[in-house]
């Protein structure tokens, strides 16, 4: 009986595994953003249809980290670098609206359609908006449903432009919320999020990093 039910235990976990590769694939290659219906179009293309194989979203998150580091090497490192440095650049623009940076660039998951997605806080809802049109900065105007925390939730405001060839995705936030991030739709933690401070000490940690590799050759 404990054999039968390890043997289980351990078949699950296997399934586990491989379905969150196969939607980490298909997220990488497939341009699908969403875990949940990466997760699903996996299963389905493995065959698996029990809830207890299915992966959790750190999981899948987890493996697609693994498989640009794998399949996609250098060219995936050098956009996300480029990413991350007008990330930098767009958070000492915002800087009056105490922008971090969140998301795909920040986590190192971005790929070539990731936007470099901010928040930026304030209790005026049209500021971002007037500061965006006096920069003459062209933006579409979206909106976001996000969880504050565990008890509220809301719709938030958000705004859309390119510039440096790249698409910048803007949530304004009341300027509470900058005490605690959101929860992230991927475990319901509170996001990971970066000033333009960390942004850069990332960006010095990882050419030392590359140095140090360089010099280990």
């Amino acid at each position: 009986m404990h054999r039968a039910r390890q043997h289980a235990e351990t078949r699950t976990r296997e399934r586990r595994r491989r379905l969150a590769h196969e939607a980490a694939k298909l997220m990488a290659e497939g341009g699908i953003r969403d875990f949940h219906q990466a997760k699903l179009k996996a299963a389905d293309r493995l065959g698996f249809h029990d809830d207890a194989s299915l992966p959790r979203n750190r999981e899948i998150e987890d493996a697609l980290r693994e498989y640009q580091r794998l399949f996609l090497g250098d060219s995936h490192a050098h956009g996300l670098r480029a990413r991350r440095e007008a990330a930098l650049r767009a958070l000492e623009f915002f800087a009056r609206f105490d922008a971090r940076l969140v998301g795909p660039v920040l986590d190192g998951t971005a790929d070539a359609r990731s936007p470099v997605a901010l928040q930026l806080y304030s209790d005026d809802a049209d500021a971002v908006a007037r500061f965006l049109e006096e920069g003459g900065i062209p933006a579409e105007s979206r909106s976001r449903r996000l969880r504050l925390d565990r008890m509220r939730e809301g719709e938030f405001p958000v705004w859309m432009f390119s510039a440096e060839e790249l698409t910048f995705d803007l949530t304004v936030l009341p300027a509470i919320a900058l005490r605690q991030a959101p929860l992230s739709s991927v475990d319901e933690k509170p996001m990971r999020r970066a000033s333009a401070a960390q942004l850069r000490q990332m960006l010095v940690d990882e050419d030392i990093a590359g140095y140090d590799a360089e010099s280990g050759d």
